[in-house]
């Protein structure tokens, strides 16, 4: 049997995403075969298809991105439980991995996942906002963890009108913290204000992160920072002393720049992206309460487009452009 997939024929723009026919896949011990509906499009995708980070992430043309499905279990490996067959899933694929593997797979009609990586979809919650929390709800839940927020502090959330800071703006909410969205453009901040933010700035302006001072009239207690680059740093330079910079996101192109001894001249505690996976989080339950809080109406995931497998490259270049609001999902 064969099906269509979405391949990087070269590394290049988004124009070297092209559907193919290839064989089905073939789940191998602990494996299964997921008939995917949804599929998440990262940021991290458009970045490998360009042939950046082949040092952490060695993909070789031509591949299948796609590190996050939703679907249907449709085949078992030897060893897997057979009350898998037929449930409704959502999971990484099986060569991706928390901290290390490959994000790929998943732009696809059938895709391979591991047993110990699904998570059964409980009633109430589809297969596109699913696969939008396959990555961003354990994450979310991560990082909200880290930070410890308490009711009244200040947070400033960096690239918040993307998949994951849609979500921590509703978890700080939920924490009773008030929450500073800083984003680029005028419909991801009316976004977050929708979503329960108090102050906004747009860090395409010069100077925001002192409108950020001016508008609160002290540091921030917490910095949640997704975007990276130099608005990361930037935005490390409102922190109060004692205030804790928690970088999770590189979606300006690289992770802030902080040295431990900028850190410790500010007096301010950081948590890298690689200590958040260093720890001792039971990932696999962060995300069934993810998708349980959705499930329930607790937490709202925002989907800002969709698009089918033969637009794959009309979604990198929504993503690539930073076009894109909430997350971006390829419908099967």
């Amino acid at each position: 049997m064969r099906m269509r997939a979405v391949e990087v024929k070269s590394f290049g723009g988004p124009e070297v995403l092209a559907v193919v026919e290839t064989p089905d896949p073939t789940p191998g011990a602990g494996e299964v075969v997921v008939d995917v509906s949804a599929a998440d499009v990262m940021f991290l995708d458009v970045r490998l298809r360009s042939g950046w980070g082949l040092d952490f992430f060695p993909v070789d043309p031509p591949y299948v991105p796609g590190g996050a499905i939703a679907g249907v279990v449709s085949a078992l490996g030897e060893g897997v439980d057979p009350a898998w067959i037929g449930k409704r899933v959502a999971t990484k694929t099986a060569a991706s991995g928390i901290g290390g593997g490959l994000p790929i797979g998943g732009y696809a009609e059938k895709a391979l996942a591991r047993q110990d990586s699904l998570a059964e979809l409980p009633t109430g919650l589809d297969f596109i906002p699913a696969a939008a929390l396959v990555h961003d709800g354990r994450t979310a839940l991560a990082v909200a963890h880290h930070a410890a927020l308490r009711p009244g502090q200040w947070v400033l959330i960096t690239a918040a009108g993307g998949g994951l800071g849609t979500l921590l703006t509703q978890l700080a909410r939920a924490a009773g913290a008030r929450v500073i969205a800083a984003a680029r453009g005028a419909a991801k901040l009316d976004l977050a204000r929708r979503l329960g933010a108090e102050q906004f700035v747009d860090y395409e302006e010069s100077g925001w992160a002192d409108t950020v001072l001016e508008a609160i009239g002290d540091g921030v207690d917490v910095v949640l920072d997704g975007a990276g680059g130099r608005i990361g740093t930037d935005a490390m330079g409102t922190l109060t002393h004692g205030g804790h910079f928690i970088g999770y996101g590189n979606a300006a192109g690289d992770f802030a720049p902080i040295t431990p001894e900028a850190a410790a001249r500010q007096g301010v505690t950081v948590t890298t992206l690689m200590d958040l996976t260093r720890g001792d989080l039971d990932w696999h339950a962060l995300g069934l309460k993810a998708f349980g809080e959705a499930a329930a109406g607790r937490l709202e995931v925002v989907v800002g487009q969709t698009f089918g497998l033969d637009e794959a490259a009309a979604a990198h270049a929504a993503v690539e452009t930073r076009a894109a609001v909430g997350r971006t999902i390829l419908t099967v």
